[in-house]
């Protein structure tokens, strides 16, 4: 899939995240509570797919994600230091390995984005969920 169409997917992933929230907060505790567990599905799912693919790449994906959590506790001075990187003179093997490992990592990070956005949904319509019980409970 190409990095366009995941940007396109998560941007998906929010806005039905969004709606969601919106349509929760009109509608009754069963709806709530029906729309919550499809979030813990989708959730799950996404979470899943991460998993899968941090498997299916073996032990270098095991190094790449230490690293890829270093680097999204950093994000700045992991940018900066891309800006240094590009400024040396590749040869064009190393070149294009360099932007397959670059496309993948874009792509994993989308889908960890999409998973993050599934488990914000889901904690969400859990607030919602949790409010209406205790609105109910006082009632």
């Amino acid at each position: 899939m190409k990095l366009s169409e995941q940007l396109s997917n998560l941007s998906l992933h929010v806005k039905k995240a969004e709606d969601a929230v919106v349509a929760a907060q009109k509608e009754a505790k069963d709806k709530v509570t029906a729309r919550r567990e499809q979030a813990r599905n989708a959730a799950a799912a996404a979470i899943e797919k991460v998993d899968r693919e941090m498997k299916s790449a073996g032990d270098k994906t095991t190094k790449d994600w230490n690293a890829l959590k270093a680097k999204l506790a950093a994000d700045m001075e992991a940018l900066k230091a891309r800006v240094a990187e590009q400024k040396h003179e590749l040869d064009a093997k190393r070149a294009e390995n360099k932007a397959d490992k670059l496309e993948w990592e874009a792509g994993f990070k989308i889908d960890y984005a999409v998973a993050s956005v599934e488990q914000a949904k889901l904690a969400v319509l859990d607030a919602i969920a949790s409010r209406a019980d205790a609105n109910q409970a006082r009632a």
